[in-house]
């Protein structure tokens, strides 16, 4: 492509030289004198026939030759001007006026040379008979007269006025009045016949010839000529105006040329500047592949030393912000970093744009506009600056950077794309520490990993034989109570008992959910959504005196998780917070997008480069020493009588499995603040989807329920209710059957608490005949107990633990009245008792 373009180039500068050089000979300047040498022979031609006219009406002239060869030479002039005028068309009406005037003449021409033969033959026989006849010898009278007339016919030929023509007439009347002699008679009568001839010829010869004279054409010719000679100076304007162009195109030629030569020299020169190069690249690639780990930071820095040297540079530098290494930086001697640099370089090297190699080169710091660029350039000292980048989209994985601090050491820069090849070179020598430093990480985590997995299968092994007795247990216990009075002392005991069994059931549950293996479901997440979820949680399970702060923040954030865990990851955090404060204080409670340029290492975790969302959970409580910061986050670690240890650690297996890390900040008396750090996926919220919430609400269905205990009715109650059905609880099995009985039609789906496992049987059996249709969910501390049969006997269509879980109970809740076949309001009017129901 290039070849033919630069054929294209030459071809367009050949035809423009031609043209300028043919403009510039003025071709025109032949045709304008070959035009004014016709009208140069055209003016002798007429000038030589005027004098040969004029000798020949002296009768100087023999013959008319020379009159004939004049009046050739105007026509062939004619000739040729009337070529020439058929090339140039302004001359051509000056060569037709010409024309004309040269015809005009040459009729008057004609009309001369007739006269005037016969008038010199007269004059010649006139003159013979006069001087015959003035020697003649006999008559004296005669002589004078004929004198006279002679000498009359004389002054006629010089002047042909009127009174000399009269004086003529007069001295031929004198003639003819003489009485001849015989001898004279003849003479007198030819000398009597050739005067009178000549009287008359002579003025009308004149007077041809005076008009020949006239209609000489003279200013036919001057026009003719200010015409051509008019054009044959704006030709030679216009060729002048070209050659000017001409001289300047070869200047311009000659100039390019000369650039066309520094150019070569500055290709020949880069060429020589790159070979070198490349040998030093070879060289340093030929040392670090045979370094040893322990001596890569010695080859790296002469490495720098080097490129520096071929670059020009004072200052030379490799970072990696992606990974966890120091920079590695040379400068010359006497030469310092400033403080803050070269820190900022790789955020700096966003605002530039690198070439496709990722090559940035600002020879003149001082020539880049007012900015930030040339602000944090100048505050470095920088005068110049190059540097290779690599990385994808704005990130910068790794930068190798070159600073200029004098304009005096500025070298050949024509190949600083090798510059992308030195960065890999060193980068790959550089991470190859940090690799076996991570190998080293890695290997002591996944160490880590499989102790707590050891740990994990034991504890879920305990946990799950636990599960089974303290199912039993509360199982038990919850037949006890329906065969005891209520508020007896047996039923407060029993209480007592199924409260502590209700306890030991859900840390069986965290101990199984920390030992479980999770696969976390990647979906995205708006923050915004997941704290005010979150929120109402807090606001409905912490205590009445703990005071939750939850400052408004319009940011907004999308990141990649599972929603349940992320919650459960807030809420321990909030609840360990109110824990510490004894349950009465403030826990306040917020989040942030905050931007991570480097490797940074925390409590739990690390940190990568780019954007993250930080929640923090602060309190007022009690604090913590280091050596209490040192175990929180072990498994079963705890400094509450009450607790159990492992909410903290179940916290970090959540944050660390969704490329998280915790920050934790504690002071005895003072309080504590943990961070929570999550990978941001999306400075925006996700779109919401329309029908698709985070539980299956309901849409107002009437929802029966049962279960001996006010204080858990009551919860229950409120549960359904904030999960969008309309509750109707009842502490008495047998008033629930009443109800049904009477409007089997009101209900929508019956939930049977704490009533003993017998009687849930046999209500539902009672309930089946009333409403075959009406699902029935039954709510039991140890479902795993139950004769499965007899559940689905009694039309039994869910089993939930006791007490409802709001996620447990919405699904079922759901799947139930899907399961009915669409059981709705709209069902209803064809069911006994729906009379009742609508009054």
């Amino acid at each position: 492509m290039r070849l033919v373009q630069a054929a294209t180039a030459a071809l367009l500068l050949v035809m423009l030289l031609t043209w300028l050089s043919f403009r510039a000979i003025n071709s025109q300047a032949e045709l304008f004198d070959q035009a004014l040498t016709a009208l140069d022979d055209f003016s002798i031609g007429e000038s030589g026939l005027e004098q040969d006219v004029l000798t020949a009406r002296a009768g100087l002239l023999r013959n008319y030759d020379p009159l004939v060869q004049k009046e050739n030479r105007i026509k062939e002039a004619l000739i040729q001007l009337r070529t020439i005028a058929e090339q140039d068309p302004d001359i051509g009406p000056g060569v037709g006026l010409l024309m004309s005037s040269a015809a005009h003449q040459e009729g008057l021409l004609e009309s001369f040379k007739s006269n005037n033969a016969l008038l010199q033959n007269s004059l010649a026989y006139f003159g013979l008979f006069s001087d015959r006849l003035a020697g003649s010898n006999g008559n004296e009278s005669l002589v004078p007269v004929v004198g006279a007339l002679a000498t009359a016919m004389l002054h006629l030929t010089l002047d042909t006025s009127s009174e000399t023509a009269r004086l003529v007439d007069d001295r031929l009347d004198d003639l003819a009045a003489l009485t001849p002699t015989a001898a004279s008679a003849d003479s007198i009568r030819a000398l009597l016949a050739h005067g009178r001839l000549l009287r008359n010829l002579l003025p009308e010869t004149d007077s041809v010839l005076t008009a020949l004279l006239d209609a000489s054409g003279m200013e036919e010719q001057r026009a003719l000529r200010s015409v051509i000679l008019r054009q044959q100076q704006a030709s030679r304007d216009i060729a002048r105006v070209f050659r000017g162009l001409l001289y300047v195109t070869s200047l311009l030629l000659f100039g390019l040329l000369v650039h066309l030569g520094l150019r070569l020299r500055q290709r020949t020169l880069a060429l020589q500047w790159r070979a070198a190069v490349e040998h030093k690249i070879a060289g340093i690639s030929t040392r670090l592949i045979a370094a040893q780990p322990s001596e890569l930071a010695g080859h790296i820095e002469q490495a720098l030393a080097e490129m520096a040297d071929c670059v020009g540079a004072d200052r030379a530098y490799l970072m990696l912000p992606s990974r966890r290494t120091p920079t590695q930086a040379w400068c010359r001697k006497g030469v310092g970093f400033p403080v803050g640099w070269p820190d900022g370089a790789p955020m700096l090297s966003r605002r530039f744009h690198p070439t496709s190699e990722g090559i940035i080169h600002v020879p003149h710091v001082d020539r880049l506009m007012s900015g930030l660029e040339r602000g944090a350039l100048q505050d470095a000292g920088v005068r110049g600056w190059a540097c290779a980048t690599r990385g994808e989209g704005e990130s910068v994985d790794a930068l190798l950077g070159f600073d200029l601090l004098s304009p005096a050491r500025r070298r050949q820069q024509g190949g600083l794309g090798l510059l992308r090849v030195v960065l890999d070179a060193l980068a790959n020598a550089a991470e190859r520490e940090f690799f076996d430093q991570e190998q080293a990480r890695l290997e002591k985590r996944l160490q880590q990993a499989r102790r707590m997995e050891t740990i994990g299968a034991l504890a879920s092994g305990i946990a799950h034989n636990f599960n089974n007795i303290v199912g039993a247990i509360l199982g038990y216990t919850e037949i006890a109570e329906a065969q005891v009075a209520p508020d007896s002392g047996p039923a407060r005991n029993l209480a007592e008992i199924r409260q502590s069994g209700e306890r030991a059931r859900d840390l069986i549950d965290q101990i199984l959910t920390f030992g479980r293996r999770r696969d976390v479901r990647r979906t995205p997440i708006g923050m915004k959504v997941l704290m005010a979820e979150t929120e109402s949680l807090l606001r409905a399970s912490l205590p009445p005196r703990v005071e939750l702060v939850v400052p408004e923040t319009r940011e907004a954030a999308t990141i990649f998780g599972e929603p349940e865990q992320l919650q459960q990851v807030i809420v321990n955090l909030a609840k360990n917070a109110a824990q510490a404060m004894g349950d009465a204080g403030r826990v306040q409670m917020e989040w942030e997008l905050q931007e991570v340029a480097w490797r940074m290492p925390l409590t739990c975790g690390e940190l990568t480069p780019g954007r993250h969302v930080r929640i923090a959970v602060s309190d007022s409580g009690c604090g913590m020493d280091h050596a209490v910061l040192d175990k929180i986050f072990d498994p079963f670690f705890t400094t509450r009588l009450a607790g159990n240890g492992l909410g903290l650690a179940t916290v970090r297996e959540i944050v660390l499995e969704h490329g998280g890390a915790i920050k934790v900040w504690s002071k005895p008396e003072v309080g504590s603040r943990f961070e929570v750090w999550l990978p941001c996926f999306a400075a925006a919220e996700p779109p919401r989807e329309e029908n698709a919430p985070a539980l299956p609400f309901g849409e107002g269905e009437t929802i029966l329920v049962i279960d001996q205990d006010r204080r858990r009715l009551l919860r229950h109650e409120e549960m359904l209710a904030a999960l969008g059905y309309e509750p109707v609880g009842f502490m008495s099995p047998a008033e629930a059957l009443t109800v049904c009985e009477m409007t089997p039609g009101r209900f929508d789906a019956l939930v049977i608490g704490n009533v003993g496992a017998d009687s849930a049987i046999d209500l539902a059996q009672a309930l089946q005949p009333l409403a075959p249709h009406l699902p029935i969910i039954l709510a039991m501390s140890s479902p795993r107990d139950t004769d499965v049969d007899a559940l689905v006997a009694a039309g039994i269509r869910e089993v939930v633990r006791q007490p409802l879980n709001s996620v447990e109970i919405a699904e079922a809740l759901a799947r139930a009245l899907a399961g009915a076949g669409g059981w709705r309001r709209s069902d209803r009017a064809s069911l006994p008792g729906a009379e009742a129901l609508s009054g």
